[in-house]
């Protein structure tokens, strides 16, 4: 053997493996042989042999490495068929949830609540291809029943926005022992017992409303180092804008001019106490009448529903969020027109007000996880819950805020010790939910209630009016009151959220969350 021969023995030069292909090809005879990888042949093993090209083999192993392997991350109109439903059933389980969804929208439920509600409902009725769509006052569902069938779709317009947690929690265990039981109940029947439901008497009289607004303005005074005379004269201010208040809502006046007038009267009773002192009269126990209006900004900001906006918002329901937030501002701003009006008038004839950097000294612990335990019972006797809520209502509210009182020294940042106060009254009104349907918002809110910044509300529209810089002065209290606020929402919210992802969340409230996340995507 030459030695040619010998250096290329083994070797099979006319042979090359494609890459591209996976196959031998045949090399041609002018192939330029430094383009070509000599491979020592071994028997047994498939010979590669031939030119290699390195940048091709790069986009292969670049491609593979980018290259989906999964399904894709949201399914796009890949939809349930509802075929085998007829019409008429169709539309009989359209018409209850309808039902079911305006009437937990109109008693004060969030979106994520009514759209979950809803799922979970047409599911129980064979209705698999359901989409619910939620906006502050007006609820649409539509059911797509595949290619030879006509879809349904049914809008329905919330007109009435109050908040009335036990008509709330009779649907609540309606929906339950609908979707509970293995053969759910006719539909027809389903929705004669939730039109008695709706059409039942509230659990007490409308003069006990009253009375529990009284309790929540007496729970805010109670709070502080005060006689009984100035406990009694809050809860008798409250009286009187409660009456004067539901007398424009008959003659059909706005929400907004409500809160103008309501702020109005309030202040002018503290205003009253001032003119009695600065002429000498001094009445025992009436010491600090900034009390007065301090309890009247908390029991007015108790109806606007501060927590069911920030939960919407986190939920990703923008637009009913926005609308709920909408509502907020224009109730507040009503307040803050009707208490700085009033302030700025007894300044102009020379009344002598003031207000300090705090309210002097408070009555300990225990008498403010007392008045705690009022604001909450107060607050729940307002929202017409059941007399078992309205009590857990108090409960609730006393603990919050004795752990409130726990975790403040550890922080000096306005709004935190606010927040982690939120998330455990979050946590709680899930787990009452669970318990005995209780709604969540109601228990979540009266535990929060006492602790809204009522004080620095009024200290930055007092600090507003007081000077020409006033708003220099009145910056610092808005940013507190705004963190504080914004806390105890977020809280209250980001609790129930860790609760039921903790303890428990069907499937349909996961899909009611992943609807309103996709809108910001």
């Amino acid at each position: 053997m030459s030695e040619e021969e010998s250096a290329t023995a083994g070797f099979e030069p006319d042979r090359t493996h494609s890459a591209a292909t996976g196959t031998d090809a045949t090399v041609p005879e002018d192939y330029p042989p430094e383009h070509a990888v000599q491979i020592p042949y071994a028997p047994g093993r498939r010979v590669r042999r031939g030119p290699v090209r390195i940048s091709h083999n790069l986009r292969e192993i670049v491609g593979d490495a980018l290259r989906g392997i999964r399904e894709p991350t949201q399914a796009i109109s890949v939809t349930g068929s509802d075929d085998a439903v007829t019409q008429r059933h169709a539309r009989a389980v359209i018409d209850l949830c309808l039902r079911t969804g305006e009437a937990m929208l109109a008693t004060g439920a969030s979106a994520a609540d009514v759209v979950a509600t809803v799922l979970r409902l047409s599911r129980a009725y064979g209705l698999t291809s359901t989409h619910v769509d939620v906006t502050f006052t007006s609820i649409t569902i539509s059911v797509h029943r595949g290619l030879d069938e006509d879809p349904i779709s049914v809008m329905r317009v919330v007109k009435a926005l109050t908040t009335d947690y036990a008509r709330m929690q009779g649907v609540l265990r309606l929906v339950d022992d609908i979707t509970s039981s293995e053969e759910p109940m006719d539909v027809d029947e389903a929705r004669t017992e939730l039109s008695a439901i709706l059409a039942q008497k509230r659990p007490y009289a409308r003069w006990v409303v009253t009375v529990g607004k009284a309790v929540l303005a007496a729970g805010v005074v109670t709070m502080y180092d005060v006689g009984p005379i100035l406990v009694a004269v809050a809860a008798l201010a409250v009286v009187l804008v409660d009456i004067v208040t539901r007398q424009l809502s008959k003659l059909g006046v706005s929400g907004f001019f409500g809160q103008i007038v309501a702020s109005s009267i309030i202040t002018w009773v503290a205003v009253l106490f001032y003119w009695l002192r600065s002429t000498g009269i001094e009445i025992p126990g009436s010491n600090r009448p900034t009390l007065i209006v301090i309890s009247g900004i908390i029991m007015l900001l108790s109806g606007i529903s501060f927590t069911g906006a920030a939960r919407d918002a986190i939920d990703g329901y923008y637009v009913t969020a926005t609308a709920r937030t909408m509502e907020v501002v224009m109730l507040t701003l009503g307040l803050a027109i009707g208490i700085s009006l009033t302030l700025g008038i007894a300044m102009s004839i020379g009344i002598p007000m003031r207000v300090g950097t705090t309210l002097g000294p408070d009555g300990g612990l225990a008498w403010g996880v007392l008045g705690a335990g009022l604001i909450g019972i107060g607050f729940g006797l307002t929202s017409y819950a059941e007399w078992r809520v309205v009590w857990l209502s108090g409960g609730v509210a006393a603990v919050v805020f004795a752990f409130h009182q726990a975790v403040a020294p550890l922080t000096n940042q306005p709004g935190v010790s606010s927040a982690l106060a939120g998330v455990l009254a979050g946590v709680i009104g899930y787990l009452t939910y669970r318990w005995i349907k209780a709604p969540e918002g109601a228990i979540s809110m009266a535990g929060v209630i006492g602790l809204i910044p009522g004080l620095w509300v009024y200290r930055a529209l007092y600090a507003f009016i007081d000077s020409e810089y006033g708003v220099n002065a009145a910056l610092p209290a808005m940013v507190v009151a705004f963190a504080v606020g914004i806390g105890l929402a977020a809280g209250s919210t980001i609790g129930g959220y860790a609760a039921r992802r903790a303890f428990g969340l069907d499937r349909f409230a996961r899909a009611s969350i992943r609807r309103g996340t996709r809108a910001m995507r």
